[in-house]
């Protein structure tokens, strides 16, 4: 495996790509055990974060399989053959769905017509729920409020974790009205404690930064000065770490979650790009006046983890 230090692509995804990639052309096989992370990370002479990373978002998408004390494993050929795996199986569902509504004397139109009233049953469910999305930082809350609410039928509304804590008329609105909870998996445990005595669904999720992010950042040649505003210390730490565990530590990187507008003219000024949370994009931009190159820094939620919420709203629906 050989890494390009100088080609602007972040490392974790040098590494992820050349799994891959040995995986396609047989190099790996099903089965397959693959270094550890300090391994790799000592013949490749990055950091463990990096490795880490790259195995992490290889076994979300299913190419990867981790067993406590045992290693990394090859789990599958790539997420293609997974779909196609997935495809094939709900074929044979509905074949021998429809073979039994035949079998009791439906007609096709009759077994199409009442799995179309099934799904809008379904669908209606998903509707009437209302969810809060909780995190360490508004920020982050918005964000993912907003993805969720644009990419499913939940009602779904933001909050930190210390607005559950403290309880506040508004909080306590929410929580008479939510059926579900959902949270990054860092803070499941957590939230469950904090509601413990509420009888209301506590479910994770996972979120990557944004790779179009990453590579722009990335890009940008050595001696480039970095401004980041944020509007949280925890989404500025949260960013930090996404740089990190991409390669990207050593960057030139001012840094500030004031609101004082001297001083973010001043970071501004001295820097050549802009790095800005979700929540400042728009109060950095004015202050640029187009002057100044600006990068959104964004996560994005796991689509494997928003699928599975719904799946488990529909598990669950006798208790709602």
């Amino acid at each position: 495996m050989r890494i390009e230090r100088k080609s602007g692509v972040p490392i974790y995804i040098q590494v992820k790509k050349q799994i891959m990639e040995d995986i396609k052309t047989g190099k790996l096989k099903i089965g397959d055990k693959l270094p550890t992370e300090r391994e790799l990370s000592q013949k490749l002479k990055v950091s463990r974060n990096t490795i880490s990373t790259a195995y992490n978002l290889l076994e979300q998408e299913g190419v990867l399989i981790s067993y406590q004390g045992r290693g990394t494993y090859v789990a599958e050929e790539d997420r293609t053959w997974k779909e196609h795996t997935i495809k094939d199986k709900m074929v044979k569902l509905i074949d021998i769905a429809l073979e039994e509504a035949i079998e009791v004397g439906l007609d096709t139109k009759e077994f199409v017509a009442l799995v179309q009233e099934i799904v809008k049953e379904k669908e209606s469910l998903i509707k009437n729920v209302n969810a809060i999305f909780v995190e360490c930082n508004i920020e982050q809350a918005k964000l993912f409020t907003d993805e969720l609410n644009r990419i499913t039928n939940l009602h779904v509304v933001p909050m930190t974790v210390a607005q559950l804590q403290n309880r506040d008329e508004v909080a306590e609105k929410a929580l008479q009205e939510a059926r579900m909870i959902i949270t990054a998996f860092n803070h499941v445990n957590e939230i469950r404690q904090i509601i413990d005595d509420l009888k209301i669904e506590v479910f994770g999720v996972a979120s990557n930064p944004s790779l179009e992010t990453i590579v722009k950042i990335a890009k940008y040649p050595k001696g480039t000065k970095f401004g980041q505003v944020c509007l949280s210390k925890e989404f500025y730490l949260k960013v930090q770490y996404a740089l990190k565990s991409a390669g990207l530590e050593n960057l030139s990187l001012k840094a500030t979650i004031s609101k004082d507008e001297e001083e973010l003219l001043r970071i501004i000024e001295e820097s050549h790009v802009i790095i800005a949370s979700p929540g400042r994009g728009e109060e950095v931009e004015r202050l640029a006046k187009g002057k100044k190159e600006i990068i959104k820094f964004n996560y994005v939620l796991d689509q494997g983890s928003v699928k599975a919420i719904l799946s488990k709203i529909l598990e669950i629906k006798r208790h709602f």
